[in-house]
């Protein structure tokens, strides 16, 4: 494992670099930072999620995932290293057809929002979308491990049923898309 920090205002980063697990600096608007980032800040989000009431099979999904974002950090982080494997994607693929087994058909685009705990789901899908989206510019300069980007595919996915299973968890009725209304 990388440098652990034992202070956090270290003023090593006010030159604009930052610095990565093998104590290499990069610049802080580098690619593989803003990859590194993004991927933290959906981290936070999923945190935002395990504030609210959640079944616990969720919950503890959340929180696997949780782990599996530090471990797609480290990637990012120490080049040659692959923590993300294909066994992680297929927890979320078993996940996400359990889910759905129990949802209706989407007949209609849904709109984000239902509950608090659902609209974080939501907030949190559109966040990872902009991770995949960092990693993937990011893989153009260094080979990633190939199965980064599936996990955060399948894990934006995941999101989206999460918001709709706990949307109608509470008996709501999922805010739809109606693309007749008048202006």
């Amino acid at each position: 494992m990388g440098h652990r920090l034992s202070k956090i205002a270290t003023r090593t980063g006010d030159d604009g670099t930052t610095g990565l697990a093998d104590g290499s600096r990069i610049n802080k608007d580098h690619p593989r930072i803003m990859a590194m980032g993004d991927v933290d800040e959906l981290n936070s989000s999923i945190g935002l999620i395990l504030t609210h009431e959640l079944p616990e099979d969720i919950r503890a999904v959340l929180t696997d995932i949780q782990h599996r974002m530090f471990d797609l950090g480290g990637e990012l982080s120490m080049p040659d290293q692959g923590f993300i494997t294909e066994q992680a994607i297929a927890q979320l693929d078993d996940k996400l057809q359990k889910l759905n087994d129990d949802l209706p058909p989407l007949k209609e685009f849904i709109l984000p929002g239902g509950t608090p705990a659902a609209a974080h789901c939501h907030m949190a899908r559109t966040i990872c979308r902009r991770a995949e989206r960092s990693v993937i510019s990011f893989s153009r300069e260094t080979k990633l491990n190939s199965h980064a980007v599936a996990y955060l595919n399948r894990l934006s996915d995941l999101l989206f049923v999460i918001a709709r299973v706990l949307t109608r968890l509470h008996e709501i009725k999922e805010p739809q898309w109606h693309s007749d209304r008048n202006p």
